[in-house]
């Protein structure tokens, strides 16, 4: 069994902060503390810099067929993406097709993710088609395969969109059996009616992708979402939320004492709407829902810090510029998403804590704990504590690089931060007590990676009676 020794760095977990060694043996961490006195077969110097829990990104999407085409990073090159950047768990999406089942998509991405991903990996299964054979399927998933969540979209209308009576019907199965519905809340009704009138009027341009989803359809999706929840003590999650508007939904949630999870996307904190004023260039920003303003920005921020946002994801759907010109004449036929996974912990971190608007704890707890903690995965992953999986990200705090295409890891021919200034760069990932990626270069062997069966999750709603 092989031992790892990391000494003198600053150990930051979401509630402790402390200068000390961290002791691994074979994939677990078995000590913490100071000055340490074990012989490691490899021991690694940390002095001035912070050793963080692995990341874990709870929204992706890998080798996503989405719009005619499929997203351009697979399983192997978006996982050592994500390790060169300090996440070392993701949470993807296996998405059922209309008219088939739940295991039939269960199965599809476990063949896509096995034996390429370096990274370990856990699925939410996406019901877009909720019958009696669903329902029939969602107590083996939970109970035998560890899934233990189920997204909808409200969006989307005619492919992956649900109806309210499928919602509710989803939620009431998926709590019976221990599991947690999660939602991309968008009124897929509002946007195909604002769709079809821009292209009547000839209005082709990627900026109108974000003006015919505009902040509205989000905000009346997520209150319907949350009154349906709130309808049979549901608690539930809200996945990359973007705007004021839906946010205020979710405080007023909890007024009536709803348990209700929130996820932003580390771009709706970073970039707003007018890079979509480029042209057929702003089509590298087209995503859904679309960036939003700088007030917005500011509320998510505030958000987070106010506890009414507990995950920071990515929602890492790549399409390169060749596919995004499918929709060069219709904005509507341009694949919705962008490159993220490898920047998320770098820019939170240079963004977050450098520029005062997130303490280190909190850090940590938007970009590994919670998510470890909602979806089932705490304390094997998003923490760093004795008897937990040896994921461990070494940040260097004082080293300044440039984010650009010409140097990123991800399988896309642009960045949506090119040249970008990010103050904080991960020396050293480490999965499971093996060095993944040490200074620019990627040291496992292929698929590497585990899947990550999860625990039933513990989620009693507190409302009151």
């Amino acid at each position: 069994m092989s031992t790892l020794l990391i000494k003198n760095g600053t150990v930051v977990t979401a509630t402790d902060q402390f200068v000390g060694d961290v002791f691994i043996s074979g994939e677990k961490i078995s000590a913490l503390g100071q000055n340490l006195n074990m012989t490691a077969d490899k021991t690694l110097d940390a002095t001035g810099q912070f050793v963080f829990p692995g990341g874990i990104d709870a929204h992706t999407h890998l080798d996503l067929p989405f719009m005619g085409t499929s997203s351009s990073d697979d399983f192997e090159s978006g996982s050592i993406a994500a390790l060169h950047g300090g996440t070392t768990s993701i949470i993807d999406f296996a998405i059922q097709t209309q008219g088939d089942t739940l295991g039939t998509a269960f199965n599809q991405w476990m063949e896509k993710a096995n034996g390429k991903a370096a990274v370990d990996y856990a699925f939410h299964m996406a019901v877009t088609d909720f019958n009696e054979t669903t329902r029939a399927e969602i107590r083996d998933l939970v109970e035998k395969q560890g899934v233990t969540s189920f997204k909808t979209f409200m969006a989307y209308k005619g492919a992956l969109m649900v109806d309210d009576r499928q919602m509710v019907e989803l939620m009431k199965e998926v709590k019976k059996h221990g599991g947690m519905v999660t939602t991309h809340a968008e009124n897929g009704d509002i946007i195909d009616s604002l769709v079809q009138e821009a292209r009547k009027n000839k209005q082709t341009e990627p900026k109108y992708h974000a003006l015919t989803r505009p902040d509205i359809a989000e905000s009346e999706a997520t209150g319907r979402f949350l009154d349906m929840a709130f309808s049979g003590k549901h608690p539930v999650y809200v996945v990359h939320m973007t705007a004021e508007s839906a946010l205020n939904r979710v405080r007023e949630a909890t007024k009536r004492n709803q348990k209700v999870f929130v996820e932003t996307c580390v771009q709706y904190l970073l970039l707003d709407a007018s890079l979509y004023d480029q042209g057929f260039e702003g089509s590298k920003w087209v995503m859904s829902p679309p960036l939003r303003t700088k007030k917005d920005q500011l509320a998510l921020w505030n958000g987070i810090n106010q506890n009414l946002i507990q995950v920071v994801a990515t929602d890492h759907c790549p399409f390169c510029m060749d596919q995004k010109k499918m929709g060069e004449n219709d904005f509507s036929k341009i694949p919705n998403g962008m490159p993220g996974i490898e920047h998320r912990m770098e820019l939170m971190f240079s963004e977050g804590v450098m520029k005062k608007r997130l303490s280190l704890n909190k850090f940590v707890d938007v970009t590994s704990t919670q998510a470890a903690k909602i979806f089932g995965l705490f304390p094997q992953k998003g923490t760093i504590a004795v008897g937990s999986d040896a994921d461990i990200v070494i940040l260097n705090p004082n080293q300044k690089h440039t984010l650009s295409s010409k140097t990123h890891h991800m399988n896309c021919d642009y960045s949506a931060y090119e040249g970008w200034q990010v103050q904080g760069k991960c020396q050293t990932t480490i999965l499971r007590g093996q060095i993944a990626v040490q200074d620019g270069k990627f040291l496992l062997k292929k698929g590497f990676g585990k899947f990550l069966p999860r625990k039933k999750l513990d989620h009693t709603p507190c409302i009151t009676e």
